[in-house]
This record gives structure tokens, sequence and C-alpha cells, in this order.
């Protein structure tokens, strides 16, 4: 193996856990929106509200998380080698963006491109002290923009009354029988522009940076290096997130009341139902987070390790999710959307994921990473000397020694 390759690094099976967890929820919550098209026709059920208040949102936010906790593992592994990884990382973020674009043609919702994008923004961080990492991240999570902008319209702005692009998304109505080639080139036109529109008129860009910088936070003090070091602090931290989503999610039509009804003001309570979602989204996440270390800790890591091994392929199976899903629900494929209910996409997604899971396992116990894990490794080191497969080398047969031949003319023993 080069010597500027590393070996096959250790695995935290804590951190594997938790983006096993979000790939589940990622991918529920796509069954549940039919890859987009149940937007089309949203239904005000019970079913909606639970899956919105418990999933939507948060898988993406832990995701978001874990990929800011990697950046810093990445950096650091790399740095007491005595090496900067800060160059290899760009380009490493330039291979997964790619990625992105490849599977974005076919699935508009794909989020490798915002991630390795906004990525980048990482590293000028990296060396960042504490302080300044947990100033930015407040002011990213909390987006005092957000505010400002809620506050302009209500006050008759019109540049913050201005409709955004995403709120005349025909997209999920689009997929329900345009063909294959209508859907692939809308993606890359239209449909781009209106998920560039949504990321950032609803805040989430800025979300998905404050939670790249906690996530490197986390992984600079070592909250799943060491997590029993911080037992207290997650047990004072947990009732105050709770106290939180209780207040967002209660209070909500509250502060909706403060602002001017739509006729008033078009865009002031849809922007702040918007930015107290993100907030929730937020606070919900770190719930699950600190109940996992959690429970964790007190002994269930020997169950809730069983999604580790898909914690370790989640860019392969997050891809083979929509190479397999998307041609099912749109048009162009089987056209399921119309006659398959939420209710029975989720029982089919649960049924999924217990395969997944079992294939990451059994895959694992072959090969040191997933598929599309070794290729972005590989690229991201150049060289397609990467370990793949876990079997041993042949060992090697000595061979016997070759009887010496007599020297004519010297008398033998």
């Amino acid at each position: 193996m080069s010597a500027a390759t590393p070996a096959v690094p250790a695995r935290n099976g804590l951190v594997d856990t938790l983006r096993g967890f979000a790939l589940v929820g990622v991918f529920v919550a796509h069954m549940f929106e039919q890859y987009e098209i149940y937007w089309a026709a949203p239904q005000d059920t019970l079913l909606h509200k639970l899956v919105a208040t418990f999933v939507m949102g948060k898988a993406v936010s832990l995701l978001t998380l874990c990929f800011g906790l990697s950046f810093f593992i990445l950096m650091d592994r790399a740095a007491k080698r005595g090496i900067d990884f800060s160059g290899r990382f760009a380009w490493r973020m330039a291979v997964l963006v790619l990625i992105g674009v490849l599977h974005g043609v076919l699935y508009r919702g794909d989020i490798l491109i915002i991630l390795g994008s906004l990525g980048l923004l990482l590293i000028p961080f990296y060396r960042a002290s504490n302080r300044v990492v947990i100033v930015l991240a407040a002011v990213m999570l909390l987006q005092p923009w957000q505010m400002a902008r809620i506050v302009l319209s209500a006050t008759g702005a019109d540049w913050a009354n201005h409709a955004p692009l995403f709120f005349g998304d025909t997209g999920p109505a689009f997929y329900r029988t345009a063909g294959l080639l209508e859907v692939l080139r809308w993606n890359v036109t239209d449909g781009a522009a209106i998920k560039t529109s949504w990321f950032i008129e609803t805040g989430r860009v800025y979300s998905t940076l404050g939670l790249f910088l906690t996530g490197m936070l986390l992984g600079r003090i070592g909250f799943f290096e060491r997590p029993e070091r911080f037992t207290r602090a997650r047990r004072i931290l947990l009732p105050c997130l709770l106290a939180g989503v209780v207040a967002l999610h209660f209070g909500q039509d509250a502060v909706q009341a403060l602002l001017p009804s739509a006729a008033q003001a078009p865009l002031a309570q849809a922007m702040g139902r918007l930015l107290l979602g993100e907030w929730f989204n937020v606070a919900v996440m770190g719930i699950y987070v600190l109940t996992a270390v959690e429970l964790y800790q007190a002994g269930g890591a020997a169950i809730m390790s069983r999604l580790a091994p898909t914690g370790r392929m989640t860019l392969t199976l997050y891809i083979v999710q929509s190479l397999v899903w998307v041609p099912v629900f749109y048009g162009f494929g089987l056209g399921a959307w119309a006659t398959l209910p939420q209710g029975l996409s989720l029982v089919i997604a649960a049924a999924y994921l217990a395969l997944q899971v079992a294939f990451a396992t059994a895959w694992f116990r072959h090969f040191h990473y997933g598929p599309l894990e070794w290729v972005w490794r590989a690229a991201t080191y150049r060289t397609l000397d990467v370990p793949f497969s876990r079997r041993a080398p042949k060992p090697k047969i000595a061979s016997a020694p070759r009887p010496v031949p007599p020297i004519v003319g010297l008398p033998q023993a």
C-alpha cells in the first residue's frame, strides 16, 4: 500500500450506529413521501403528523451532524501523522459533489451535492478556537437573518414578501406521469433551481452549516470517543431540549398569531413557520443523539450496534435506495404512487431496511468498505491501492532446501 494512503481506520461503533440511524430515518421519510410525489396531494392524517413530527428533517439533520464529525476525524487523523489534509479533503468533497450530480439526475432530492459543496466551508474553521466555532454554530442555527426577514415581511417590505421559487414547485405532480428522459432533463434544470431555492430560503443551508460546525466541535472534544466524560452534561442538556421541543410544538400557533395574516403580509407567517420548524428539527435531532448515547452507554450497545454496518456504507445504501424506489413510484416506472398508500409504503420500508441491515452485516464480514465508500476513498487518495477485501493473503509455503550436489573429486561423508 502507498505510504500516502492510510491503512483501514479503526471504527467508532457509536458513531456508525448514529449514521445507520440517520440512514433509516432518511429512507422512512423518502418512502412516506414516495420520493416527493406525495407532496402533489398531501393529506393531513395522523400518520402524516407522526412522520412529520418525528422523522422528516430530523434524520437529515443527524446525517449532517455526522458529516461535520467525519470532517474532524479525517483532518485529525491526518494531522496526527503530520499531514495537512485540507487539500485532499477539498478534492474529496469535489468527488462527493460529482457523485451527487449523477444521483441528482435521477432523484432531485439528492443531499450529496449540498453536503459536498458546503463541506468545503469547514476547512477554514478546523483550527479555529472552540469559542469561535460555538458562536458561529449558534448564529447559523438561530438564523438571525431569517428572523430579520420575517420582521421585514411583517412590516411590509416588498422584497421580503416576494414568494420564493420553491413555493411554485410543480415537481411532485410532474413526476407522476413524466417519462424517464423528461424526468432526467427536468431534474437538472427547473428541478435543480427549485431545490436550491428551497435550501436557501427555508434556512436549511444555514442550519446545515451550523450542524457541520457542531459535529466538528463534538469530535474535537471527544464527545463520542469518551462519552462517559459527558454524562452529567448530557443529563442536563436533555431535559432542556425536551422543554424547548414542547415549547416550539405547542407555542407555534401563539407565535403565528403575533404576525400579520397572509392578506396583510404574504410571507410573514409562512417564513415564521419554516424557521420554527427548522429549530424544532434540530432540537428533536439533539434529543435523539443524547438518548442514543445514553442507551448505548447503559448496556444497549449490543442491540443498537446492529445498525452500525449500515452506518459504515451509508453512501452506497443511500444511492441504491433511490435506484430501486424512484422507478417504483415514478410514472416512468411502475407508477406505484397511484396504488400504494403511505401506511403500506412504511411497512415495505421496514422490510427493505431489514434486508439492508442483513446485507450490510454480511458484506463487512468479507470487505473493509462498502462499494461506493471504497470508490470514494480510492478517488480521495487517487490510488487503487486501498484495501477492499478482508481475505487474508495466502501464506507462502517455504520450499524444501535443494540438496547440494556433491563436488566431484572430494570424498563424500
